[in-house]
């Protein structure tokens, strides 16, 4: 399975901060949709790092309660790792495990965006491809004897 195949059925939108954002709203963000992470963009739609929990929590620790007074472009991860749509699911797992990173921005050859990936869509398609797997086994087994 590749990578689009992901995006066709999750969809592509990609929830996105501005460099200027705050922490507080980053937050906010994060925790309304429920995800662990988030890109930042500049308005051209260019990608221009990537805010995580990770990243907050380890701001925190180090520098305490000046975190809050932070934005998204003095947090942000700046060297991001990436697929493409072309590229497959276990590629995309083998680059989280070994950066351990659990958010792929997803970018066509040109550099546009074309969605993320997060470490439960790839264990998700993962797991169905072998269930799938396991029952065109099943049927074959049970349909050749």
């Amino acid at each position: 399975m590749v990578i689009s195949g992901i995006l066709k059925a999750k969809g592509s939108q990609v929830v996105s901060v501005r460099a200027q954002d705050g922490v507080a709203s980053i937050t906010r963000i994060l925790a309304q949709h429920r995800i662990g992470a988030v890109l930042v963009l500049e308005r051209d739609g260019q990608v221009l790092g990537i805010v995580s929990e990770r990243d907050i929590v380890r701001a925190l620790a180090s520098l305490g309660e000046g975190v809050t007074r932070m934005t998204a472009g003095q947090l942000m991860t700046r060297v991001l790792f990436t697929v493409s749509p072309r590229s497959t699911v276990q590629e995309a797992l083998q680059m989280m495990t070994d950066r351990r990173i659990r958010h792929l921005p997803v970018l066509e050859e040109n550099g546009t965006l074309a969605g993320m990936v997060s470490i439960g869509d790839l264990v998700k398609a993962r797991i169905a491809e072998a269930e799938h797997e396991a029952e065109e086994l099943k049927l074959f087994v049970t349909h050749s004897g």
